[in-house]
């Protein structure tokens, strides 16, 4: 009879204490030598940690291009790419003609890639020029590396005609570096980033400036384009060096709930210290940049949010 009893007061305590199940939400990000993954995964933290009833990852991808693609077909809930590609999946051109994704949508732009076109010290490669004929890196396939590459080549009167090019991510970028398979290499990414610091400490490497003409040449064809400096002693043995920058964003579908959005806004920007903890690349994550950055218009939910702190939205980034 006791033991009946304990199996009965058991059973009730199971009754009365229910399992709530946490929706699980996927944030896309891209190789876990650039900046994207450890911004998602601090992202996913915050959202762990401060928004009850959801669960979010960071998932390892392809970045920007295949980003907007997961964000489009419900694979991913969340994912960060560059404006660039943000934009050309918006309204349908580039890598995405004929294939617009007019479902997407900004919570926020997080900051700002430096485009840094890396090669070994003593391989007589110390301009845009001097890529052709060469084994050049052009990012992963499906990245926004490899978009800014061919942007910055094709404004200079030069093609992967030119080059001997490969598709490799950052990490596989580096390590070919190292090992001799390959001469340059393009990272679109924030500096510093993992895979070029490495390299640089095993190697003297070179960041390849662009002249003033090839920066004008690039931007006149993609104003999204940013002139802008990495600055000294980021990297072992690299001075300040003029390099092109381009914005990315956290993109989101249309579908996602408003008040979803807004708590994802809202506790991003309230716990933005927790974000830059995890890389200082979002010390570039503010409101404010935001406004000025982001390409396409902002989700309902974000708009909410940037309209409680007494945030103006211009009207181009209104659905």
């Amino acid at each position: 009879m006791k033991l009946f009893k304990a199996l009965a007061a058991s059973t009730l305590l199971v009754v009365a204490t229910p399992v709530f199940a946490q929706e699980q939400l996927s944030i896309a990000t891209g190789g876990t030598g650039g900046v994207y993954f450890p911004m998602g995964g601090g992202l996913a933290e915050i959202i762990n940690g401060k928004i009850d009833g959801y669960s979010a990852t960071a998932e390892v991808t392809g970045a920007s291009v295949e980003n907007m693609g997961l964000v489009a077909t419900g694979d991913a809930d969340l994912a960060i790419a560059l404006a660039d590609t943000v934009q050309q999946g918006y309204t349908g051109t580039g890598r995405f003609e004929g294939n617009a994704l007019p479902m997407v949508r900004g919570l926020a732009s997080l900051y700002a890639n430096m485009i840094q076109i890396v090669a070994l010290e003593g391989s007589g490669i110390t301009t845009l020029e001097d890529l052709r004929g060469k084994r050049v890196s052009v990012g992963a396939p499906g990245s926004g590396t490899e978009v800014n590459a061919a942007a910055i080549l094709n404004a200079n009167g030069m093609s992967y005609d030119d080059i001997d090019e490969q598709r490799l991510n950052f990490n596989e970028t580096a390590d070919a570096l190292a090992n001799g398979d390959i001469d340059a290499g393009f990272w679109s990414v924030g500096a510093p980033t993992s895979s070029i610091l490495n390299l640089a400490t095993t190697n003297s490497i070179v960041m390849i400036e662009l002249s003033d003409a090839e920066i004008a040449a690039a931007r006149a064809a993609d104003p999204i384009f940013a002139q802008t400096t990495l600055d000294a002693g980021i990297y072992d043995g690299v001075g300040a060096t003029t390099v092109l920058g381009v914005p990315n964003v956290l993109v989101v579908s249309s579908e996602m709930s408003d008040d979803l959005a807004y708590a994802i806004t809202s506790a991003m920007f309230e716990n933005i210290e927790d974000l830059r903890a995890v890389h200082p690349a979002a010390n570039q994550t503010t409101v404010e940049f935001t406004l000025a950055a982001t390409p396409i218009p902002l989700h309902p939910g974000a708009i909410r949010y940037f309209e409680e702190i007494g945030t103006a939205i211009p009207d181009a980034l209104r659905p």
